[in-house]
């Protein structure tokens, strides 16, 4: 396999992200993991960011510095805002400033509505939301600090935040999941429309079921598989690297013109595939 494909066979150009720099949060295993290791084969240095797991973090950035980048594995909670501004100011000094930031670290602390505990609650706010929000800040100084580096991209910084089908999909037993998703969405609307004239996009990847380790009850049998393909009209469960593949893209200059926009990457399950029989 080359340096260029993935493990499905297709080919990310080396060359689409050449010269950037680009921290993923949550990097070390699922989306996270399969977006940090397609930066880097587009031609990223890449910052893989992780909370616990260093073993596997430190396989990530082997993974990446294969492709003949620069890499390195930052331990920082994202919900920690010391922690957030750390870890970007460390960036900024050891790779010399973040062109991309991919905010993806997120969690489930599921529970029925009248059984979730405050902390349950918080926690997922905490992690999936105000740690976007302190991500995205910090990138953002740096963004206008560096301002655009045409040899480098159209815009001074890009800012993907990872959110779900959920910030539009109600989904019961998981209040605290779905709230924070729909914070996302219109955090990134209203972060893409501030930061827009100053040559900054914003925007989100919305993933629908995908194979991760946070849901692999959902697909890791054939009946759950089955069950679940129900919700999807094209008839297959998510890879890591469909979401990875749409983030190296909204990354790349190729969709400069992309700006305050949610990509939905689920398969047609935003389609609600019930009502195709029983509308």
């Amino acid at each position: 396999m080359s340096p260029t494909d993935d493990t499905r066979g297709t080919v990310i150009p080396a060359h689409l992200l050449k010269g950037q720099k680009a921290l993923v949060t949550g990097a070390n295993s699922g989306i996270g993991r399969a977006t940090a290791v397609a930066m880097g084969r587009a031609g990223a240095d890449v910052v893989v960011n992780y909370v616990a797991g260093e073993e596997e973090a430190d396989k990530v950035v082997e993974e990446i510095q294969a492709f003949g980048v620069r890499a390195a594995a930052y331990r920082a909670d994202v919900s920690a805002e010391d922690q957030v501004v750390g870890m970007v100011n460390r960036m900024v000094e050891e790779f010399g400033t973040i062109d991309i930031l991919v905010a993806n670290a997120g969690m489930q602390r599921d529970a029925p509505f009248t059984e979730m505990t405050l902390a349950q609650w918080q926690k997922v706010i905490d992690v999936n939301l105000t740690g976007q929000f302190l991500c995205a800040r910090e990138a953002t100084k740096e963004f206008l600090r560096r301002g655009v580096v045409p040899e480098v991209s159209r815009a001074a910084g890009k800012i993907i935040c990872m959110s779900s089908v959920h910030q539009i999909i109600p989904w019961a037993g998981h209040v605290n999941y779905a709230a924070s998703k729909g914070g996302v969405q219109l955090m990134m609307q209203t972060l893409a429309q501030e930061l827009a004239p100053k040559k900054i996009r914003v925007n989100a990847i919305a993933p629908g079921a995908v194979k991760t380790p946070i849901n692999r009850s959902a697909w890791d049998t054939p009946e759950a598989e089955e069950d679940l393909l129900r919700l999807i009209p094209y008839d297959r469960v998510g890879d890591p690297d469909d979401i990875a593949h749409a983030a190296v893209g909204l990354a790349s200059d190729l969709m400069d013109y992309v700006v305050g926009t949610t990509l939905y990457v689920d398969g047609g399950m935003t389609l609600f595939p019930g009502f195709a029989t029983g509308g």
